[in-house]
């Protein structure tokens, strides 16, 4: 029997890989949809949308209502005040959870979250990220769940990354720390590759599974920089930037995001998280329980992702 996975955040960068993939997998897909607007291009991939947010009980309901397993993917990645994150990172866990429990045969839950759970006292990100998780570790009595941290993810349709790449590829890698941080990254497609295995492997562990892409040791700045001037055949010059030059700006968008109330993304907080020395992972618990294995590394991922000078894409297949 074809079974039936309900997502969240399905528009999202990391939302729509899962969904495609899922789709491709066989899977009958639901999707909790804010815009109508877009709720007509998912139907067009045969995608069930379901109109509403994790503010209303009754789309909640809709969504999971014969669901085989809930994917939630939706979150806030911006914002000035712990407010504006725990309001979805948080509340819409509790909301969603609290749905799910008063059925009698709940689905299975699988809930993205982020390394930066790691390091809660970073960021205000962070901070919602770890709450969000402690709601499943505490709360959760009925509904059997896992959660994915992925460390910082790239690939097609990535508008965060994005500008760094282009700008490496025309030269200059502009490094808001330390040239020698070591991070973790995961590409996109395989990341959705990731939940496809949770899925089918019928995991239920109540476990924080971190995924990585399987670079040992992760990636530093120069070790980036010798990928991209591999691929654009140019050099690359890493560019360590003064603290000055991004505390002021992220000072002044968090004080304009509280007073006008929008959410930006570069603030004080979010420097915090850019600058630490450790985002380091791996997958090895993961691809113990469920099977899985990352297949694609920086450069290849790098080549495979339009919308930068050295999009490689169209030549490699």
């Amino acid at each position: 029997m074809t079974q039936t996975v309900a997502i969240t955040g399905a528009t999202g960068f990391i939302g729509r890989a899962i969904t495609r993939q899922l789709i491709l997998a066989g899977y009958r897909v639901r999707a909790l949809i804010r815009s109508t607007r877009l709720a007509g291009a998912l139907s067009a991939r045969g995608v069930e949308p379901v109109p509403g947010s994790l503010e209303d009980h009754s789309s909640l309901e809709s969504l999971i209502h014969g669901a085989d397993v809930v994917v939630h993917c939706a979150g806030a990645v911006r914002g000035a005040t712990q407010e504006q994150f725990d309001r979805v990172n948080v509340d819409g866990v509790i909301r969603l959870l609290r749905v799910m429990e008063s059925h009698d045969a709940p689905p299975r839950l699988l809930s993205l979250s982020s390394l930066a759970a790691r390091e809660p006292r970073l960021s205000f990100y962070a901070a919602s990220k770890f709450k969000g998780e402690q709601v499943l570790v505490n709360d959760a009595h009925r509904v059997a769940w896992d959660v994915l941290r992925p460390p910082a993810v790239y690939g097609p349709g990535d508008k965060e990354m994005l500008p760094l790449f282009r700008a490496m590829a025309r030269g200059i890698a502009p490094v808001p720390g330390s040239t020698y941080a070591c991070f973790s990254l995961v590409f996109v497609e395989d990341l959705a590759s990731a939940v496809i295995h949770w899925i089918q492997s019928g995991q239920v562990s109540h476990r924080i599974y971190t995924l990585d892409d399987g670079h040992e040791g992760g990636y530093d700045w120069r070790g980036v920089a010798v990928i991209v001037e591999r691929i654009c055949r140019r050099r690359v010059r890493l560019l360590p930037l003064p603290a000055w030059v991004l505390d002021v700006p992220a000072y002044l968008n968090r004080q304009a995001g509280r007073v006008f109330g929008y959410a930006p993304m570069l603030t004080p907080e979010k420097l915090r998280e850019l600058r630490h020395t450790d985002w380091i992972c791996d997958h090895s618990a993961l691809e113990a329980a469920t099977g899985w294995r990352p297949q694609v590394q920086l450069e290849e991922g790098l080549r495979r992702t339009p919308g930068w000078p050295c999009y490689a894409g169209r030549a490699s297949g």
